[in-house]
């Protein structure tokens, strides 16, 4: 297992934004300044499941594989983050 704060500037990582794990690279370091970023910027290879390759932000629980020594290991201890289906769920039930 991995910690969020570990993870680096062009790891391997999976990711669940497109509804099932797809593989892709981190563009940039989650940990920047004093703290960690709740999205980070990565390049998606939406093309394992019949999309466009892109680069965009995808949340930190988002985040649940780093490829390290060959191997996918889970990823730990993301900061927590609220999707928008989430915050528009709190809104409704208000």
């Amino acid at each position: 297992m991995i910690n969020y704060k570990d993870l680096k500037k062009n790891d391997e990582v999976k990711t669940t934004q497109l509804g099932q794990p797809i593989s892709g690279k981190l563009l940039e370091s989650p940990k920047q300044g004093r703290g960690l970023r709740k999205t980070i910027l990565i390049w998606t290879k939406g093309s394992e499941i019949g999309m466009f390759d892109e680069h965009g932000s995808v949340y930190a629980h988002q985040v649940t594989e780093v490829k390290r020594d060959g191997a996918w290991q889970d990823v730990t201890e993301q900061p927590k983050t609220q999707d928008q289906d989430a915050m528009l769920a709190q809104l409704v039930t208000k």
